[in-house]
Formats: structure tokens, C-alpha cells, sequence
């Protein structure tokens, strides 16, 4: 472990190192590997550090084959001289606050209630565990997070510590370790025991705070979303100016912004069952007109521009509604492609589903309905008029 620097001091931001070997992978992205490195790599649920080696940006460090390959996106110009590596600080440190507050959370809700954390994802702007329950009070993430953020208040020390398969027994850990090996537990004295390899701050006070955003069901389990430390004052800080915009555009203070909200959508479905009344009294004088329109042989049909099958499936039904006599043919030209609805009367014999069905070949279409009503569309092979002009023929 001599080489991996950050088991050696999390904090170190800066470091120099030999090149041992820097060549290309199978899909042809450029790795060096060092004698010795403060890139943490991906693993353990804790995203991989990003930073500089020389000139080169080390976008990607994965540990492959017992080798710590750091990905850069230009080589190295000079291999044999010793390379200045820089850690970007403040995402290692931020992976340090949510990996520690991960722990903390996780022990909170184990010791409380018994929930055990299945999963665990450090993400760029939250953190989630998977708890084994499949019901998760509101109480309950209250409670545990009222106790993380007690831990972290009383600043306990996070200590790591290498030991044997057999000196295991010697602590209550919160779930087996997978590692048989080179084994190292992040201890928080008293309160969390656990076998871990990712990076933590010294102490709990580093992590500043534990907030719980929200949480879902994800099969047996409950998919929890926090943040820790830097990541809780963004996150209000969002809020905030989101807050204060709704204040200013709905008019009301931030404690009466519920029950603005709540007013504003009533409001909303109001207007919205409005003008859906509105439209179907249009539809209705539509479907009068067009009724006046073609009284005389009761066969009412039009080309339409750019309208819904939907609207053109109710004009058809109110056309119909109140003239058993009528039978209807619609054709739509919308942009590409063509739609067709045809329906009849009751007192009429013809079979819309066969109208239908042998028309739609000639525009590649698909549809269906009954021998009453039916519908469908397809691509723009032929015109508009010569659509309607072959329903108006097959309706013979």
C-alpha cells in the first residue's frame, strides 16, 4: 500500500511520482502509471479524483489488474523525468464530506431502526443509499438524520486502522467485509465500525451537515437522496433563489406559498375544464354546419389542415349523433403524413373497418375500428384530395 499516497494522507493535494509505464489501452485512450500516487480510483462506490499530471488533465483513474492507471487526455512529453501530480481539492474533499456522512446516515439508521444500507452511489449532486426497508417514515429520516448531524456536531475523530481477517472479531462492524486482505476499517469510536477504502476527512466535524432530500421505493428496498457538507449550502442556496423568484411572480410571502400555489392550480384546472367545454361547443357548431353543409346527400366530406385525429374522431361523433343519415369521410393533411376518420349513422349500411382497411395501403398506413367508426393514417403517397376522393369511392 506504500504507493497509494491517499491511504497514506487524504489530504495530500500535491505529490511527485516516476513514470513506470504510459501507453495507450485497447481503445486507444492514453494511462500512465506512476510509482507512487495520490489519485484516488474509482471504487467502492466513490467516484474516481480528477487533477493534473505535468501539463496532462487526468480525466479517468481506474484500478485495473492490481495496476492505478490514470487517464490523461494528452501524453506526457517526457516520461523520464519525475511528474508533478495535483489533485483537484475541492472534489476530493467533497467526495471525503458525502463518503464520511454516508457512513454516519447509515449507521444513524441502523442503530435506530435497524435498516440496513444495501447500496451506495456518490453521485455530482447527491448521494443515495439503499436502505432494507420497503416503508420508510417521515419520522424515521428525521430521527436518523437529527443523529448524524449530533455525530458530526460533536466533531469525533475518524480513525483508520489495517488489521487481519482474525483481528476482525475485535470490533462490532456494521456488515462484513469483502476484502480478506489488507483490510481497513474507517472507525468513528462508539457510534460506526466499517470496512471501507474510500477517503475521510479526520474527524466528523468535517463533514458540516447531513440533510435528507427525499426517498423512493425501488423493489424491497428504499432508495434514499442526501447531501453533505458544501453540497447542503448549494443546495439551499438553489432554493433559495427559487424561492424568492416564485415569491416575487406569485405575490405572496414564503410562508402563504403553499396555498398560493395551491390557488394557482385549482385555477389552472378551472381554465383548463373551461376551454375543454369550449372547444366541444365549437365542435358541436362545427359539426351543425357541416351537417346543413351536405344535407342533401348526408355525405359529409372534408380535407382538414393540421388537426388531431382526436378532434376530427369527435366532430365525426357529433356529426353522426344527429343525422343517422350521415355518413362522414375526413382526411388531415398534417405535414408528412395523412389521417383519416370514417364514420356513419345507424340508419346507414356501409362498413367503415372495410372502407378503412383498403384504403390504407395506398399511404403505407395503419389503423382500425368497427363496421360504425373507424380510423387510421399513414405517409403522404398521395394527396389529400385524391385520399378523399378514394374513401368517397370505396364507400360506394
Amino acid at each position: 500500500m506504500e504507493n497509494k499516497l491517499y491511504y497514506q494522507d487524504a489530504y495530500i493535494q500535491s505529490f511527485t511520482a516516476q513514470v513506470l509505464k504510459q501507453e495507450k489501452d485497447e481503445e486507444g485512450n492514453w494511462y500512465v502509471l506512476l510509482n507512487q500516487t495520490a489519485f484516488y480510483p474509482t471504487g467502492g462506490g466513490q467516484p474516481h479524483d480528477i487533477g493534473k499530471l505535468g501539463e496532462s488533465n487526468v480525466i479517468n483513474v481506474e484500478e485495473i489488474h492490481g495496476e492505478i492507471r490514470h487517464y490523461i487526455d494528452m501524453p506526457l512529453y517526457d516520461t523520464q523525468k519525475e511528474v508533478l501530480g495535483a489533485i483537484d481539492w475541492e472534489q476530493r474533499f467533497d467526495h471525503m464530506q458525502q463518503h464520511a456522512g454516508q457512513h454516519i446516515l447509515s449507521a444513524a439508521f441502523e442503530q435506530l431502526f435497524d435498516y440496513k444500507t444495501v447500496g451506495f452511489h456518490l453521485g455530482n449532486e447527491m448521494v443515495t443509499i439503499d436502505l432494507q426497508t420497503e416503508n420508510l417514515t417521515e419520522q424515521e429520516a428525521k430521527k436518523a438524520e437529527e443523529l448524524a448531524n449530533q455525530i458530526i456536531l460533536e466533531n469525533r475523530s475518524i480513525e483508520v486502522k489495517w488489521v487481519t481477517e482474525k483481528e476482525l472479531s475485535q470490533y462490532p462492524l456494521r456488515k462484513e467485509t469483502k476484502v480478506k486482505e489488507n483490510i481497513r476499517l474507517v472507525i468513528i469510536p462508539d457510534f460506526d465500525y466499517n470496512g471501507c477504502g474510500g477517503t475521510h476527512p479526520k474527524a466528523t466535524g468535517e463533514v458540516s451537515a447531513i440533510k435528507v432530500l427525499d426517498w423512493e421505493r425501488q423493489r424491497k428496498n428504499t432508495r434514499l437522496q442526501f447531501v453533505c457538507g458544501n453540497r447542503v449550502l448549494k443546495q439551499l442556496g438553489q432554493k433559495q433563489r427559487i424561492l424568492l423568484q416564485l415569491t416575487s411572480l406569485l405575490n405572496a410571502p414564503e410562508k402563504d406559498m403553499e396555498a398560493a400555489v395551491g390557488r394557482m392550480l385549482e385555477n389552472a384546472k378551472s381554465q383548463e375544464k373551461l376551454l375543454e367545454q369550449t372547444k366541444e361547443q365549437l365542435l358541436q357548431f362545427e359539426a351543425k354546419d357541416l351537417n346543413d353543409k351536405y344535407y342533401t346527400d348526408n355525405i359529409v366530406n372534408e380535407i382538414f389542415q393540421n388537426r388531431s385525429i382526436q378532434e376530427l374522431q369527435k366532430l365525426a361523433r357529433f356529426i353522426t349523433a344527429n343525422n343517422e343519415n350521415a355518413l362522414v369521410i375526413f382526411v388531415s393533411n398534417n405535414e408528412d403524413k395523412l389521417q383519416v376518420v370514417c364514420a356513419k349513422g345507424k340508419a346507414r349500411n356501409e362498413n367503415m373497418k372495410t372502407i378503412i382497411g383498403k384504403s390504407l395501403p395506398f399511404i403505407n398506413g395503419k389503423g382500425g375500428g368497427n363496421d360504425s367508426f373507424a380510423q387510421g393514417g399513414g405517409e403522404k403517397l398521395i394527396t389529400p384530395e385524391e385520399m378523399l376522393m378514394l374513401l368517397f369511392e370505396l364507400s360506394k
